[in-house]
């Protein structure tokens, strides 16, 4: 038995046995076999050399004739794959040391590029490049059969990987996928926000975590203490098949909340909304007891269908969702592109620091026709309900006033060929960069409602990458810096008398909801799957206790001492959830 203690992102346990997906552009980690799966892993190299020689050949075919230089490219690559010895010393790497086949591929094609890479020699050295070209080609041939088995499951598993995206997570069958781990990724992490939106236990940050798991490997995911078990004992399988039981017995428990409202003990009523990425997310978030919906991530419809939705696709996913919450609030915030969430191949080129680059709002004001689409069918829709838009990662008024200019030119399309829709639409904004928080009260001005949005806040406030596993201990929402910023935010919307809201991860989280009601947040929209627990804090608490343990929290001055305050506090509410 392994333990492995990681950032829990997803509340819940699974246990399974393990599918290890590894990625073509991450060193493959050593993973050991049998010795009675060596024919059958020399038997996949084989076959992988043989599909890459014939997709080598396909696409020499079809390089035109005076593309002679392209030619030649492939047939070296082709010469390679066909010698004897290159083939061989992967074979014989597998039948000494009994690895897996893209071990086997990764670790010798890299000690051979190399070898040439050192070599003092222009053109031998030039050759590592095709080597690592063909490294990748087989290692997709290799790990596309790992692919393809993720979307033809047909018994439960835990997904287990360096990394995945937040498109893959979506695509999860959650028949069969129970969990996921992974080595790299931070608690607000796109992928983890998935994870949890779908109900999925997850646990990340894991460092080494692929190198240890088999296949055959059975593991627990406790997606609420961060803690990933490898091949468990009897009695640790004993402790978590009744830990398992007790939160499926309070899941249940809760679930006698649904139509009851989110009122303080004191009468105070609080609105609870569902974050979504899919229009059948609607269904769960109402059943969950959500009376809306506060953040429709509508991003996900560029990622998951490999190609640009027409504006119908937007109108028939923003159709669905008003239809489940008739008269009640729809915030759709425009496609928050760019960073991990890169729209179909070749839309954008790689950027050295994404997170800093051409995402959310600019992304929208440089393709402006994509904006567009969107925006006529946000607004074709708006006759359906309470249908808002909200604009991401707005940092300054000139940025807000361009997307509202551009909302104005789309009314004015629609005036032209006569087609309704809600001239007096709701327009917001999320308040997830210092700029923003900093001139909120510029930014009420101008708009109808403020959602912060503490993921992103976070992250550019304390300057922590929230993807990356390095640093990811340091970010953090109990710093005091966040709460100062909120504070401003939440003064300066009541001030101007606009709708506010928080939308990030911190409204997901149970340890956070006494502070933010203190604070005087009164709408949270959070992860549908989270809003009993949610809820059940909201009805157990007063505003005035709410409000002692925020002035409370105003005189800490480190994470760790906010932390463990809140934690201890929501603890004694409602220690199921801890």
């Amino acid at each position: 038995m392994e333990i492995k203690k990681g950032i829990a992102v997803s509340p819940g346990v699974a246990i399974a046995r393990a599918m290890v997906i590894d990625s073509k552009d991450y060193r493959i980690p050593r993973r050991s076999i049998l010795s009675s799966e060596r024919t059958k892993e020399i038997g996949r190299v084989r076959e992988a050399f043989d599909n890459a020689v014939a997709e080598l050949t396909e696409l020499e075919k079809d390089v035109a004739a005076g593309e002679s230089q392209i030619k030649d490219i492939f047939a070296v690559h082709i010469r390679y794959l066909h010698d004897a010895s290159f083939g061989k010393r992967i074979t014989d790497f597998i039948e000494n040391e009994l690895v897996t086949a893209e071990y086997a591929v990764s670790t010798i094609l890299r000690e051979i590029a190399s070898h040439f890479a050192g070599i003092d020699d222009e053109y031998i050295s030039e050759r590592a490049a095709d080597i690592y070209d063909i490294e990748r080609r087989l290692l997709t041939q290799l790990l596309g059969d790992v692919r393809r088995g993720v979307e033809h499951l047909t018994e439960e598993v835990v997904i287990v990987a360096h990394d995945l995206t937040p498109t893959q997570t979506a695509g999860f069958n959650k028949t069969f996928v129970r969990g996921f781990a992974t080595e790299a990724g931070g608690r607000t992490s796109h992928t983890a926000i998935v994870a949890r939106s779908l109900g999925i236990p997850a646990v990340v940050a894991l460092e080494d975590v692929t190198a240890s798991i088999t296949s055959d490997s059975l593991v627990i995911i406790d997606g609420n203490r961060g803690v990933v078990i490898i091949d468990p004992d009897d009695d640790k399988m004993a402790e978590y098949e009744k830990f398992s039981r007790e939160l499926t017995e309070f899941e249940v428990s809760l679930g006698s909340l649904r139509d009851k409202p989110a009122v303080t003990r004191d009468g105070e009523e609080i609105q609870l909304l569902g974050n979504i990425e899919f229009p059948d997310e609607a269904i769960m978030t109402k059943d969950k007891g959500g009376v809306g919906i506060g953040l429709y991530r509508t991003e996900f419809l560029y990622l998951y269908g490999g190609s640009e939705p027409t504006e119908q696709d937007h109108y028939e996913a923003y159709t669905e969702v008003a239809h489940h919450f008739e008269g009640q609030p729809v915030v759709i915030r425009t496609m928050d592109l760019g960073g991990d969430k890169l729209p179909y191949a070749g839309r954008q080129a790689p950027e050295t620091n994404p997170v800093l680059g051409l995402r959310s709002i600019r992304y929208c004001l440089q393709h402006l026709s994509m904006f567009k689409t969107q925006l006529r069918a946000i607004l074709r829709a708006s006759v359906l309900g309470d249908i808002r838009v909200m604009f991401p990662l707005i940092s300054n008024l000139q940025e807000l006033r361009q997307a509202k200019m551009i909302l104005r030119d789309v009314m004015e399309d629609l005036d032209e060929y006569a087609v309704p829709y809600n001239p007096n639409i709701k327009v917001g904004i999320m308040v997830e960069t210092p700029s923003a928080a900093l001139t909120a009260s510029l930014l009420a001005a101008d708009c109808d409602f403020f959602s912060i949005g503490t993921n992103d806040l976070i992250q550019y406030t304390l300057a922590v990458d929230r993807a990356n596993e390095h640093v990811v201990t340091l970010y953090s929402a109990a710093d005091p810096a966040i709460f100062v910023l909120m504070r401003s935010v939440i003064h300066d919307a009541n001030k101007a008398r606009i709708d506010l809201s928080v939308c990030g991860e911190v409204a997901s989280e149970p340890e956070y909801i006494m502070l933010l009601l203190g604070m005087g947040v009164r709408t949270l929209s959070l992860a549908p799957p989270m809003i009993p627990e949610i809820k059940q804090i909201v009805r157990s608490v007063t505003i005035k206790e709410c409000n002692h343990l925020a002035r409370k929290v105003a005189t800490m001055d480190s994470q760790r001492q906010i932390k463990n305050y809140l934690r201890d506090a929501a603890t004694r509410i409602l220690p199921e959830a801890f």
